[in-house]
């Protein structure tokens, strides 16, 4: 698939393909001056100490980042196969950023689900980015309760750079609007899944879930439709060749 105005991505070809791609970079790369390391912290609720209640903040939160709900859906989207056990999926994601559309690959590569020193109930997961990504990294997402106060937070932990193949144009722009991007899209995840949490407990109904759904595709998050002027954008799947 080459880059295209109008029209949508084949999503089914698309998250087929990304079966053959590999990691876009070694971990041994992954160290300072040239590596951006973030810690997104954002305060969810609180539930009695001890843990995790049922059906509560910290069960609700964990469902809503199991299945990437809490993605913001005006900087990114994503399709994936809902079949696929978690770890080890393909998740292709539509990055936005105004009338472009980015299509790459990421894999969810480490599961967690711990009591870290009898203190938090942790629960998350990670990918990292695969061939043809704008960016090299790893991005985890976890749900936290802290045991002993009962206070509920989500943690998003990124270790990034701009990918070096990228071309003069996206080189370009990435100097201009990516790292404050970035950090804007950690923020949002923060507040959207906030605002999903405390919807789902005051009973809310929750968004419909993409016609996709039907095809064995998910489409995230849930509800969002797609915009009239959608059809002019300019769409190029894998940025860096």
């Amino acid at each position: 698939m080459r880059d295209r105005l109008l029209g949508n991505i084949d999503y089914v070809t698309a998250i087929a393909e990304l079966r053959n791609y590999e990691i876009n970079y070694d971990p041994s790369e992954v160290r300072p001056p040239h590596w951006n390391f973030d810690v997104h912290r954002r305060p969810l609720g609180r539930e009695r100490p001890g843990p995790p209640e049922p059906h509560a903040v910290w069960e609700t939160a964990r469902d809503l980042v199991r299945d990437y709900e809490f993605t913001p859906p005006e900087l990114i989207r994503a399709a994936y196969h809902g079949q696929d056990p978690l770890l080890g999926r393909n998740l292709l994601l539509e990055g936005r950023f105004y009338g472009l559309r980015f299509y790459m690959g990421v894999r969810v590569t480490a599961l967690v689900d711990e009591t870290r020193h009898h203190q938090e109930k942790v629960w998350g997961w990670a990918y990292q980015t695969l061939e043809h990504h704008l960016e090299r990294g790893k991005v985890t997402y976890e749900v936290v309760k802290h045991l002993d106060s009962g206070q509920v937070e989500f943690v998003a932990s990124c270790e990034s750079q701009r990918s070096p193949a990228v071309g003069p144009i996206l080189r370009l722009g990435w100097l201009l609007f990516g790292r404050r991007a970035q950090l804007r899209f950690y923020r949002r995840c923060g507040q959207r899944l906030h605002e999903l949490v405390r919807a789902s407990l005051t009973g809310t109904p929750a968004p419909a879930r993409s016609p996709l759904k039907s095809d064995g595709l998910v489409l995230v998050p849930s509800g969002v439709e797609p915009h009239p002027l959608d059809r002019f954008t300019i769409r190029q799947h894998n940025p860096v060749r």
